[in-house]
């Protein structure tokens, strides 16, 4: 079974590697760039025009390999949704700022009102197609809080919230993808333990192993300096695929451990949006948090590696915690 899921992972590669090749030249062919924000740090500026939407890269693979390794279970097909509807989301804000040139595509109301109808739409499925319960688990088998009717708007609150914290740490070339390569590889150990336990989670397990295996092909051309961005599409996408292991797999505590690095970029931009309004000074040079340490000086790889250190760190610890 272990070469089964090497198998799984060389093919997310190989296949992430492959359709890079062919989308790359029709994203330039197509003039699908990047649109750099005046705000954001000024050697960013240098990488305007770089082809954007590259989310698609890793987004058809795992469609494919779910295809073909996994079971039909209504599992499966709410973890699909909550991909699925985030990616196109994310497409339809990346398509605006192509068409338009401009930094900003849906506004901020459109994106919430379509992440919060996709997520009820998500928790109203799993509670009657998948019989989920409102519980809040640390692992499937370890209940913490049965949380009512309160569960729902806490729910939809958190996972709202992680998405577009995921979406938030796509800041710097590779940052997103390596971090969310460990979280990946973080709940494939969680799936694999929890199936040789007797759980039936391999549905679980092989997207998390294939969705590790796609990020790895996808940094090849995502990291430093990046050949191709992920944008909305592929940031929204990655956050609907965590959103779903959250869900579906019922371990939305443990996710708060493996996601503490997108919690805090997000946390980052609320507490310096919300003290300059109060007193007009800024607690970070720049927000989100990778912006600040760039700002300081540091590169963009030693940042981007720092975010990652420090993800894996929090990975182990989590499994440490849960097991």
């Amino acid at each position: 079974m272990d070469y089964w899921y090497v198998l799984i992972f060389v093919l997310a590669v190989i296949l992430t590697l492959g359709l890079g090749k062919c989308i790359l030249p029709l994203l330039r062919r197509l003039k699908i760039g990047q649109t750099i924000r005046s705000d954001g740090p000024q050697k960013h500026l240098s990488k305007a025009g770089t082809p954007t939407m590259g989310g698609f890269i890793f987004i058809l693979p795992m469609l494919i390999l779910a295809a073909i390794f996994c079971k039909s279970q209504p599992e499966l097909w709410l973890w699909l949704f909550s991909f699925l509807a985030f990616a196109l989301i994310g497409c339809c804000d990346d398509v605006l700022k192509v068409v338009f040139h401009r930094s900003e595509g849906l506004s901020v109301m459109q994106k919430l009102l379509g992440q919060f109808t996709a997520i009820v739409l998500l928790l109203i499925g799993a509670h009657f197609w998948a019989g989920r319960d409102t519980v809040l688990y640390l692992l499937p088998n370890i209940a913490v809080w049965d949380a009512g009717w309160l569960y729902y708007p806490l729910m939809a609150i958190f996972l709202v919230g992680l998405i577009n914290a995921v979406n938030l740490t796509d800041g710097l070339d590779g940052l997103a993808a390596g971090v969310s390569f460990i979280v990946f590889c973080g709940y494939f150990i969680v799936f694999l333990l929890l199936g040789a336990m007797g759980l039936e989670v391999e549905n679980q397990s092989v997207l998390a192993c294939a969705f590790a295996g796609c990020c790895c092909g996808f940094l090849v051309y995502n990291h430093y300096p990046a050949k191709v961005f992920m944008g909305d599409t592929g940031s929204l996408a990655l956050g609907g695929a965590i959103a779903g292991f959250a869900l579906v797999g019922r371990c939305e505590l443990l996710t708060i451990g493996f996601g503490l690095v997108y919690l805090l970029e997000a946390v980052s931009v609320m507490l310096q949006v919300g003290y300059y309004k109060l007193t007009g000074c800024r607690i970070f040079k720049m927000a989100p948090l990778h912006h600040h340490f760039e700002q300081m000086g540091w590169p963009e790889t030693k940042v981007s590696y720092m975010f990652w250190l420090a993800t894996l760190i929090m990975v182990l610890f989590s499994l440490i915690i849960a097991f």
